[in-house]
């Protein structure tokens, strides 16, 4: 297929998963709001103007032009105006949330039988398990996508498919040198020895499925079979095409790396790797996307979820550090933070990779969905307003409030203003703004490079 056309389908299949993973985040607030009657007048992806919505009972539910988030208005959300006592709607969106909330607006006001479906009037419990519905909805989300791809699709790992097979190996100081895939080759024939491999006619694309009478279900557990057995002749049965060809071959001694629990390289303290005599054939394997249990899942989205933390926790340094690869020559990060532009532009990459198996590339998609309703959802925790975990934020400093006051036998203050932190408000919405727009200049001039 056309390169072009695999770019603009990672794209769209991209763009068309963050699109229902904003509209399930505002679903993950819709739901418990409705749960506990609070009246929810609209339910909107997107902002600026309607192009299409209709009604379903007293809410709402359409999509807009804009497609940079999405809202759910709530009746209540602020309580009564301490000049005029009127009640004011607020939403669960970032701009319509800052845009509704502004005293100076029109405001649809609250029925009389809307008494009690106010979300001011709600106990401090159900209004942080309203807003922290979206965030949950996310997080649910990526659980899905990393399970999907651990799982489904799996993660790259050495099969026990032959790659490579290295035809000789050179004989130095009176012991066979060793590589990673087998031995060195040498480019004198004189001098070239055949590596074990090559002389009992291993061929690339072999699967070898037992060794010594033992069937192999790894290439870790291979490799530790193989160096355990210098010396001594075995037998292999490998799948070549439809068929199973049975052989015998003698791994030689030969001064090997040290492998650690994860199967890697072991390192000295000065960078050079610890090395031991062991057995070795000459073969290396073909790495293909292995399938992972249900209990690789969560370790996965815990370590995902860590890495997001890090980068949102120094987000303005990593902004600053954006913004002068930006308009520098400076290489961008290629951990650091990138724009929904940014985002389409690395799936379209990785659709358009033709080189790269079609099962590899759509796990990588599905492992960007992932890692984006992860980020969403730790981005939205933040305790500022107008994200979700700001609401929740005074939501907790309502409840602290209300039980100092009981535990000093005063008045109950009843539930707080968040109104009174617009002021704030305005300076974090117009900081987001220009970082977003910052980030997507820096993703169209100055593109991440992951691939290169």
């Amino acid at each position: 297929m056309n390169p072009t056309v695999l770019f603009i389908l990672g794209v769209v299949f991209v763009a068309l998963g963050i699109a229902a993973s904003i509209a399930l985040h505002e679903v993950g607030h819709l739901l418990p709001a409705k749960l506990f009657n609070v009246r929810v007048t609209r339910y909107m992806i997107g902002f600026g103007p309607t192009l299409f919505s209709f009604r379903r009972g007293e809410t709402e539910y359409g999509v807009k032009a804009l497609p940079l988030g999405g809202y759910v208005a709530m009746v209540g959300m602020y309580p009564p105006n301490a000049e005029d006592g009127s009640v004011r709607q607020s939403s669960t969106g970032m701009f319509q949330s800052l845009a509704e909330a502004a005293r100076d607006q029109a405001h649809e006001e609250v029925r009389p039988e809307d008494h009690g479906r106010l979300f001011y009037q709600l106990p401090v419990w159900k209004k942080a398990v309203i807003m922290l519905g979206g965030p949950a909805m996310n997080i649910i989300l990526g659980v899905l996508f990393t399970a999907i791809l651990l799982m489904g699709f799996g993660t790259p790992q050495p099969t026990t498919q032959i790659a490579n097979v290295s035809a000789c190996m050179v004989t130095q100081g009176g012991q066979n040198g060793g590589g990673q895939n087998g031995g060195s080759q040498s480019t004198d024939p004189a001098t070239c020895t055949k590596t074990p491999a090559a002389a009992a006619g291993f061929r690339p694309g072999d699967t070898i499925v037992a060794f010594d009478g033992k069937r192999v279900t790894g290439w870790d557990q291979l490799t530790s079979w193989i160096r355990a057995s210098a010396g001594r002749e075995v037998e292999v049965t490998v799948k070549r095409g439809d068929a199973e060809v049975t052989t015998k071959v003698t791994p030689v001694l030969s001064q090997r790396p040290v492998l650690g629990a994860d199967g890697q390289p072991v390192k000295n303290t000065d960078g050079t790797y610890q090395t031991t005599q062991a057995g070795f054939l000459g073969i290396g394997p073909r790495q293909g996307l292995v399938p992972q249990p249900a209990s690789s899942v969560l370790p996965a989205v815990g370590e995902n979820i860590a890495q997001v933390t890090g980068v949102v926790v120094n987000l303005p340094a990593r902004v600053v550090a954006v913004g002068q690869a930006a308009f520098s020559s400076a290489p961008r990060d290629p951990n650091g933070p990138i724009s929904v532009v940014g985002v389409g532009r690395v799936a379209g990459e990785v659709a358009s990779m033709e080189d790269v198996p079609v099962q590899a590339r759509l796990a990588t998609l599905v492992g960007i969905l992932a890692g984006v309703n992860l980020a969403l959802a730790v981005f939205n925790l933040v305790p500022l307003l107008p994200l979700d975990g700001g609401h929740v934020a005074g939501a907790l400093y309502e409840g602290v409030r209300r039980r100092v006051a009981a535990w000093r036998r005063r008045p109950d203050p009843g539930p707080f203003d968040i109104a009174k932190l617009l002021p704030l408000t305005y300076v974090v919405a117009s900081v987001l703004l220009v970082m977003s727009a910052l980030l997507i200049y820096a993703d169209i001039v100055k593109p991440v490079n992951l691939f290169g």
